[in-house]
């Protein structure tokens, strides 16, 4: 008699030849595996949300008259993020490190509703940790976004 657990502690089988695993990340997307339009790396990511973060700081140091308030810069950073993803498709960390925002299910702009929804789920920070194959992350994901190389 086999083991009832095996079937469901030991995973799925890896066959090799699985079409349903892409060789790189974004092919099951309909991504190229380099150049633009590609899936950056996720210290790409961290560094154009870093820059963002900055901007954002600066902005509220600058209202608050020196010291920055730690709303204040959320608030900012928030309200950037939305609006610069809605209209131009990337925010301006993102446009320094050369990446952007796309909708992978139509090849539109992202919108108002669905960078307001990306955002939102960024604000918690805990869904862009979590990564799938492709390396999107769960609030990408949500929204049926992807970030990804400009040029």
């Amino acid at each position: 008699m086999g083991r009832i657990t095996g079937s469901w502690l030991s995973g799925p089988s890896a066959d090799p030849g699985d079409p349903a695993i892409g060789e790189f990340p974004g092919e099951q997307l309909g991504l190229p595996k380099e150049g633009a339009g590609s899936l950056p790396g996720m210290a790409r990511r961290i560094a154009a949300l870093f820059l963002d973060w900055m901007i954002s700081l600066g902005l509220s140091a600058a209202i608050e008259g020196g010291m920055p308030n730690s709303s204040l810069t959320l608030l900012i950073w928030f309200v950037i993020g939305v609006g610069a993803v809605a209209l131009f498709g990337f925010t301006p960390g993102q446009y320094f490190l050369r990446l952007r925002v796309i909708r992978i299910d139509a090849p539109v702009t992202v919108g108002f509703v669905r960078a307001l929804a990306r955002q939102v789920l960024l604000v918690f920070v805990v869904p862009a940790l979590f990564t799938d194959a492709d390396g999107r992350g769960m609030h990408d994901r949500a929204t049926g976004t992807a970030v990804v190389r400009a040029r």
